[in-house]
């Protein structure tokens, strides 16, 4: 298995001083999934948790609704031209009953085919696939606990302190108790791996949660927590336009900008209480 940290030397300078040392950093290698032996994708992430990220990956985007979809996730062998294992190509094959998508394999689903098209579309291609109703979710959340998160996040970022160059991405139930956190070099790649643990684990639809992520609230990672039936996101940082109009169609609490106990919700703030 790769690992997860790697060593380059860098030239350190500070004023007039220049230090030759080995610096710690974050292992990027790419990750093929293929579904049911045909390739669907490939990632950029850090090494681990590859099963989660194949899982919540399918997911978030429609292909799987619960962990009984899938028959067995399993790496690949022979994937480079020695036939040693990379570990970088994840084979996962579907249950009986489960169809293979209707769309272009060599695309890479609503990440990609999202792009260049309208946000309305953008939208309307979620809802349509979703089988998860963030809106029903009647749970709250108090301001406090909320604030509390991003810490507990941070604390737990392991890799983080090491490297500073990962995302991560935290569940939590609405109650603060802390269930999961991922990291990895890519925001999205850190939500699938939290999610892809939730399936393992059979808790889709994730109702009473919160989904904290250590960046901003894209487009990509609002559709994620709705596809999988989370009734909370929040972030450390800015939302986007398309981010809060899907949170608000889907009726999911969109919080950004959690900071201390400052924060501004979005969308839903009925869930969020003082």
């Amino acid at each position: 298995m790769g690992r997860v940290t790697t060593r380059r030397r860098a030239h350190h300078l500070t004023g007039e001083d220049t230090v030759a040392r080995p610096e710690t950093l974050v292992v990027e290698e790419p990750l093929e999934i293929r579904l049911n032996g045909t390739p669907i994708t490939v990632t950029m992430r850090t090494p681990g948790s590859d099963v989660e990220l194949a899982q919540g990956f399918l997911l978030t985007e429609g292909v799987i609704g619960h962990r009984d979809d899938v028959l067995t996730v399993r790496y690949c062998r022979g994937a480079d031209e020695t036939g040693a294992n990379t570990y970088n190509v994840l084979d996962v094959t579907l249950a009986p009953t489960v169809p293979m998508p209707d769309i272009d394999v060599r695309r890479n689903f609503y990440t990609t085919s999202s792009c260049g098209v309208c946000g309305k579309a953008s939208l309307e291609a979620v809802q349509l696939s979703s089988r998860h109703c963030p809106g029903d979710d009647p749970s709250t959340v108090p301001a406090g606990t909320l604030s509390a998160m991003p810490d507990q996040l941070r604390r737990a970022q392991k890799v983080f302190a090491s490297t500073g160059g990962l995302h991560g991405a935290a569940l939590f139930t609405t109650d603060g108790t802390l269930l999961v956190v991922r990291e990895d070099i890519g925001r999205h790649n850190a939500v699938d791996k939290v999610i892809g643990w939730a399936t393992e684990q059979d808790r889709v639809p994730l109702t009473g949660t919160v989904l904290l992520v250590s960046g901003r609230a894209s487009f990509e990672l609002t559709q994620k927590a709705v596809m999988a039936g989370i009734p909370v996101l929040a972030a450390v940082s800015a939302p986007s336009s398309l981010a809060v109009d899907l949170a608000s169609q889907s009726g999911l609490t969109l919080v950004a900008f959690l900071r201390g106990d400052s924060m501004n919700v979005y969308t839903r703030p009925d869930r969020v209480t003082r």
